[in-house]
């Protein structure tokens, strides 16, 4: 009875596929072998949006970055500064054909001049944030998320909460808006700021 030694390692046949490799393995879950991700450090609040993130700073109060508050006095004169100029551009229009002793003069001089004020207003921060009397006291208007010019939708909407409740049916209201930054923390603002998430900034810096 002859024995048969088993077959030793032979050669590698042709064609057949080679053991595998485990040099240079992809990381665990990454089956395409790209090398792992690798964050890039968060940016500076102030590079590329003034304001950096939303949601505000530490404690609430103003996000790094963002320019100082426009003053409340300042924010005042620029109001009554463009007042002015507005009722003198429609007391110059409407005292043509309106008799002042009446009261319906009265009524539609109020009625036009709180026209003539929305648009004014909205017109000129839709542009570059500021009307005139913002820019004699150097303040601006600008988006809380970014810091930028407020777009024509909100620039509208701003001078309309500010405007029209008051021509319609309540004089007081411009005191009740005007009167909240008095108030509001962290970034005073008026009503017509929350509405539209606005801020007064100062251009001085």
């Amino acid at each position: 009875m002859s024995t048969h030694e088993p077959p030793g390692p032979g050669p590698e046949q042709e064609g057949s596929a080679p053991p595998p490799s485990f040099d240079k393995q992809p990381p665990p879950g990454d089956p395409y072998g790209t090398p792992p991700f690798e964050a890039a450090p968060p940016p500076p609040y102030d590079a590329g949006t003034p304001y950096g993130a939303p949601g505000g700073g530490p404690g609430g109060g103003p996000v790094p970055g963002m320019p100082p508050l426009g003053g409340r006095v300042r924010r005042l004169l620029a109001r009554i500064i463009d007042a002015v100029l507005v009722s003198a551009v429609c007391s110059l229009i409407v005292g043509w054909f309106v008799d002042w002793n009446s009261r319906s003069g009265e009524a539609t001089l109020s009625l036009v001049f709180g026209l003539v004020y929305w648009v004014y207003e909205s017109l000129m921060l839709s542009r570059d944030g500021q009307t005139v009397g913002k820019k004699i006291t150097k303040v601006r208007v600008a988006r809380l998320v970014d810091g930028n010019v407020p777009t024509p939708g909100e620039a509208w909407g701003r001078a309309a909460v500010y405007t029209l409740p008051s021509v319609l049916c309540c004089g007081a209201w411009v005191v009740v808006d005007g009167g909240w930054c008095l108030f509001d923390q962290p970034y005073r603002q008026c009503v017509h700021d929350k509405a539209v998430r606005t801020v007064v900034v100062s251009t001085q810096y």
